[in-house]
């Protein structure tokens, strides 16, 4: 069954909460089903949450108005890159932001107070990429070249383990470490060689002429979708809110592929064919929600490339960031149907 195939598939939401889990819980969990079953009013509470293009779903729920319909003050804060939402976190900026796994895991290790809470996404949105007429055409030929990459990013942890695959060292490349669409900027004006790429920016690149010279799936770890400790344990009803908002957008998305192109088209400044490429063959959002197993498999490879890099300090922080960053708590009872009107 091809990728577009299912995701038109009409989704289910939530998963079985008999999978097999990683479990870190936080002290307000199992909370959330008691107070909205209390019915306490979730109206007038202060929501400050992340969008990103590489996150689809968080751009349905800001277009459709799901939280803001509910009564919440919602403050909206765009995310540029993992790095940022990231740095948004930490800095009590956000309450639930958007990264990819290697990012979420790398902001725990080095004692940021996130939880993951939901898997939005399984995408295949980084790729090495060579720009238009480029003599570059394969990851031997960037031995002694730049590469633009944005550090504590995906593309950039997708870039380590590439190199590694090919049997080159990091201290073989240059790493420009520019965010992601000034990277393609630079690649664009010969400033770097090769830019370690992420959708949509990676898609509209291509119609530019640009070339993917390594792809490899397994390489991108998950869309994480993360939420500080205090927000958790302080607002757990409206953790649960904003969950089963992302469990019906998921739904809204498989129902609506062309018109989740056109939001992220209009959002990212996109033509709808390069959205749709994003949309229907490079993000697979019909994945199971609860983060467990899937990905702490993937980040259990990637976790010792932080140590040995010295972007942490040790293995016991990777392994301890492992056994905590994971939450299943709310995604395991979304009611997705609470916005279904």
């Amino acid at each position: 069954m091809s990728r577009t195939t299912v995701f038109r598939t009409a989704l289910v939401a939530g998963a079985a909460a008999t999978a097999l889990l990683l479990s870190g819980c936080v002290a307000g969990e199992g909370q959330a089903a008691e107070s909205v079953a209390e019915g306490d009013s979730l109206e007038g509470q202060a929501l400050n949450i992340d969008f990103a293009t590489y996150n689809p779903l968080s751009l349905i729920i800001k277009d459709q108005g799901w939280l803001e319909d509910e009564g919440l003050e919602v403050t909206w804060v765009q995310s540029a890159g993992s790095n940022k939402a990231n740095e948004a976190l930490r800095a009590g900026a956000i309450d639930v932001g958007s990264t990819a796994g290697s990012a979420a895991l790398l902001a725990r290790a080095n004692g940021s107070p996130i939880k993951t809470i939901d898997i939005y996404s399984q995408p295949e949105w980084s790729a090495i990429v060579a720009g238009p007429g480029s003599d570059i055409d394969d990851v031997a030929d960037l031995e002694g070249k730049t590469v633009a990459a944005t550090k504590g990013t995906d593309p950039y942890f997708f870039l380590l383990q590439t190199l590694e695959a090919e049997g080159l060292e990091p201290d073989d490349i240059t790493v420009e470490n520019l965010q992601h669409a000034d990277g393609w900027a630079a690649l664009q004006n010969g400033a770097v060689d090769a830019w370690a790429g992420l959708d949509p920016i990676m898609a509209g690149a291509e119609e530019a002429g640009a070339t993917l010279i390594y792809r490899n799936v397994d390489f991108n770890s998950y869309g994480f979708l993360n939420a500080t400790e205090s927000f958790l344990e302080e607002k757990p009803a409206l953790a649960q809110l904003v969950i089963d908002a992302y469990e019906r957008a998921r739904a809204w998305a498989a129902e609506n592929p062309e018109e989740t192109a056109a939001i992220l088209a209009e959002v990212a400044g996109l033509d709808e064919s390069i959205a749709s490429k994003v949309i229907l063959e490079r993000s697979n959002l019909d994945v199971d929600p609860v983060p467990g197993d899937a990905q702490v498999a993937l980040l259990e490879k990637i976790g010792p490339v932080f140590v040995e890099l010295g972007d942490v300090a040790t293995q016991d922080q990777v392994d301890d960031a492992l056994a905590t960053l994971i939450d299943d708590s709310y995604v395991t009872q979304a009611a997705p149907e609470r916005f279904a009107k």
